[in-house]
């Protein structure tokens, strides 16, 4: 009885294809063993107590930005605006994205708490479509075509200088615009809470400048739109520069996650500004965020060593490179990377 050849390699093919899989998903447990390992023997305050102490530290500088603001020196009213930019940006980028994923509390009321704490009243935005665009898509469909990355943030009939200078600082603008909208398919209870929230936080800030700082209608306004839009460009320059250009994926033939991550994201350079206004998960951790998204930004730079050696050791990429160096990229391909999704990288041993 002759065996059939085109049966044999089928065959071959799917074995092969099952131990491809199982060498995949064994290194991701393993590395995700030696994370957890870590975390482990980690104390409460490495977890999650530096964090909470910055953002502690934010709100606690809040009194003399609004003091400083009321004063008739420029030196003084200028160091107010800086206070209350550099807060501001702790608060509404650090805490939202530390609350989004649940890392300020292992309880899970006190996760949820923050989560509307955080985005809704202090970043103006529904917690509910904060965490569905940047958990449930951003991270689970990173850089996969039509879902997540491919499909935001692109408005490609705007000058490359201009949307990377210029139409970045109407963020502060936009995001209610775009909250409201969010808030079209959500139950009553939620729009119950998210628009009280929302303003809650916009008109708590108003009062206290006209109240405390001494400041006129129109001034008022006006100090809130600069000191929200103060780090409104290297937010949005940090969040292109992390995926786009990188490997983008097929929804369809999509890589296991230790090479989707390690393939279409990339770590920026420590910045001593940006790692405590940001924190580190967003600048040069971005890696080790979306391989553990639970992990603290504290936890992922202590983490960081032990990602980078086991995934060198294991020959896979992690990648890094200089925020002028990806500004670089992003302004002379601006037209190529906006208009058209990068190709679907064919990455040999993986698919």
């Amino acid at each position: 009885m002759q065996s059939n050849p085109e049966k044999r390699r089928d065959t071959a093919s799917r074995d092969g294809e099952e131990h491809r899989d199982a060498e995949r998903e064994t290194l991701m447990m393993e590395l995700t063993r030696l994370v957890q390992k870590s975390v482990r023997e980690s104390s409460w305050w490495e977890r999650r107590g530096i964090d909470c102490s910055i953002l502690t530290a934010a709100f606690i500088s809040l009194p003399a930005g609004f003091l400083l603001l009321g004063s008739s020196q420029p030196l003084y009213f200028l160091s107010g605006v800086l206070i209350m930019g550099v807060v501001h940006a702790v608060i509404t980028v650090k805490g939202t994205h530390l609350a989004s994923h649940g890392a300020l509390s292992e309880s899970p009321v006190w996760a949820d708490f923050w989560a509307v704490f955080f985005i809704e009243v202090c970043g103006s935005f529904s917690a509910r479509a904060g965490v569905q665009a940047h958990v449930k898509m951003h991270h689970a469909h990173t850089n996969v075509i039509g879902l997540g990355d491919s499909s935001t943030w692109k408005i490609p009939f705007l000058p490359r200088s201009v949307y990377l200078f210029i139409a970045p600082l109407a963020v502060p603008i936009i995001t209610p615009i775009v909250a409201v909208g969010e808030l079209k398919g959500q139950s009553p209870l939620q729009i119950l809470r998210t628009v009280p929230c929302v303003c809650l936080g916009f008109f708590s800030q108003y009062y206290l400048l006209r109240s405390v700082s001494g400041l006129s209608c129109s001034s008022a306004l006006l100090v809130m739109l600069l000191c929200r839009a103060m780090f409104s460009l290297p937010y949005i320059h940090v969040n292109i520069f992390q995926h786009i250009g990188l490997p983008m994926f097929s929804a369809t033939h999509r890589p296991k996650r230790i090479y989707q991550m390690t393939h279409g994201v990339l770590n920026l350079p420590r910045n001593p500004l940006l790692d405590w206004t940001f924190g580190h998960s967003l600048i040069n951790c971005h890696v080790e965020h979306h391989l553990f998204p639970f992990l603290s930004d504290n936890m992922c730079l202590k983490v960081k060593p032990l990602v980078s050696q086991y995934l060198k050791e294991k020959k896979l990429p992690y990648q890094e490179d200089a925020y002028i160096s990806r500004l670089s990229l992003f302004f002379h391909k601006y037209q190529e990377l906006m208009v058209f999704a990068p190709p679907i990288t064919e990455l040999v041993g993986i698919q």
